[in-house]
């Protein structure tokens, strides 16, 4: 079995660019294609073995590595800054080691584990990848950023969330390792967005109620009409641009796009199983990661989850882990809440 490779930008909105009337957006939207094209087929990675959950011995520490692709393609690239190495000049190069550790310390503190996989897996990232590359990917192995085209995207280790996400692709790949395909990809999506949205929350130290809920946020150009590329809290208008189209996203099974685009709509249903987390993290209130986070981790560790798991098993999942947690309380309740709020069955 293969890993999936997980990009940020979804392919059918680098194919809605790639047809723009502005030759320089849609030049860059297409090489951005046939990058993630081929960086797609170029791998071949097995099954990765599950390492037991649960909290290292020692306070674990991470292992970053960043490298410049010096706008190749070739990975991992030059190596520029490694654990522990002051800031270098270059602050796309600085970001991308901050986020790295700021995504290890949300798992590392919020949850006791150690890395991706539990065992402190090395954490190795790629920037300056490829020209007006317009995308950030996570290959089975490694984070990869490009820069941006600086017509519609910026460069993609602006939002530390972004680095989050794909990360916690890593996460998912080592736990559950959700089929990237139809529901088992959507809610594969959604768990990056879930915990790539803590990990800005933990670094910022913010509530509930104080975060904005968005993915990407800072990721547009400020000539695009959008806030960033998706809204847990309101999936369906992160952005709404005469060059981008509309945000896609449905908050309701209602409203569930059945599509052949984008592995049966990972990108674009997520948005069901984004909206159900953000209704029980603000339900619950304080900081999202101490309850609704932990209940959402004990269901990826939990191996309850079938790779080809749908919605509704997910749902079931999330009310077992909160009983079980926290037995007929209140966390049990906004677990309910929210997944009958976006028409998901528990039971």
């Amino acid at each position: 079995m293969t890993s999936p490779f997980c990009t940020i930008v979804p392919p059918h909105l680098l194919e809605h660019l790639a047809a723009s009337e502005n030759p320089a957006v849609a030049a860059a939207a297409r090489r951005t294609l046939i990058a993630d094209a081929s960086a797609r087929t170029a791998r071949v990675l097995p099954r990765p073995s599950a390492a037991p959950p649960g909290a290292p011995a020692e306070p674990a520490a991470p292992r970053r590595t960043v490298h410049d692709a010096r706008r190749r393609t070739d990975l991992p690239g030059v190596k520029v800054r490694d654990e522990g190495e002051e800031p270098t000049a270059d602050a796309t190069v600085n970001r991308a080691y901050a986020g790295l550790g700021a995504t290890f310390a949300l798992f590392r503190d919020a949850f006791g584990r150690d890395s991706m996989d539990g065992a402190g897996l090395p954490l190795i990232a790629t920037v300056h990848y490829d020209e007006k590359y317009g995308n950030a990917f996570w290959n089975g192995e490694q984070m990869v950023f490009g820069d941006g085209d600086d017509e519609i995207f910026l460069d993609f280790t602006l939002p530390v969330d972004v680095i989050g996400h794909e990360l916690a692709h890593g996460f998912t790949q080592y736990t559950a390792n959700l089929e990237y395909f139809s529901q088992s990809g959507a809610l594969n999506e959604s768990v990056s967005d879930v915990f790539g949205a803590l990990v800005k929350q933990h670094a910022l130290g913010q509530t509930a109620e104080q975060a904005d809920w968005l993915i990407g946020e800072g990721l547009f150009h400020p000539s695009v009409e959008g806030t960033a590329l998706r809204s847990m809290k309101a999936p369906g208008t992160a952005y709404d641009d005469d060059v981008l189209g509309k945000d896609p996203q449905p908050a309701h099974m209602d409203d569930y796009v059945r599509t052949s685009r984008d592995n049966g709509g990972v990108h674009i249903n997520s948005g069901i199983p984004n909206h159900a987390f953000y209704l029980v993290a603000t339900e619950l209130g304080g900081h999202a990661w101490e309850r609704a986070g932990l209940i959402w981790y004990d269901v990826m560790t939990g191996g309850a989850l079938a790779p080809e798991t749908r919605f509704a098993e997910f749902a079931a999942a999330t009310v077992a882990a909160a009983k079980a947690r926290y037995g007929d309380a209140a966390e049990i309740q906004a677990v309910m809440k929210a997944w009958a709020a976006v028409g998901v069955p528990t039971d």
